[in-house]
């Protein structure tokens, strides 16, 4: 295995597992702006996600497109989410 398998890999696993943080302690609190934050830590799993199948998987295929949705949905959502509960 290589060290940027690694990487890409525990990059994946710590925003997957923030995400499952952050979804958990939702249920927990009812808490609107944890749950904002969870859909959008899903989004920064699957921007990271892609990246490695970018870089890893697919190098000849440019993924640039999917990555910055991905993390722009990401972005989109916690700006909604913050927006949304500073009323």
């Amino acid at each position: 295995m290589s060290l940027q398998a690694l990487i890409y890999g525990l990059c994946v696993v710590a925003s997957a597992a923030c995400a499952a943080l952050l979804g958990r302690a939702y249920l927990r609190t009812r808490t609107r702006l944890l749950l904002w934050t969870a859909v959008s830590f899903c989004f920064f799993a699957l921007n990271n996600l892609i990246l490695a199948v970018d870089m890893l998987v697919l190098p000849s295929v440019d993924l640039w497109v999917w990555r910055q949705a991905a993390g722009g949905m990401g972005l989109g959502v916690l700006l909604f989410g913050f927006v949304w509960e500073m009323r």
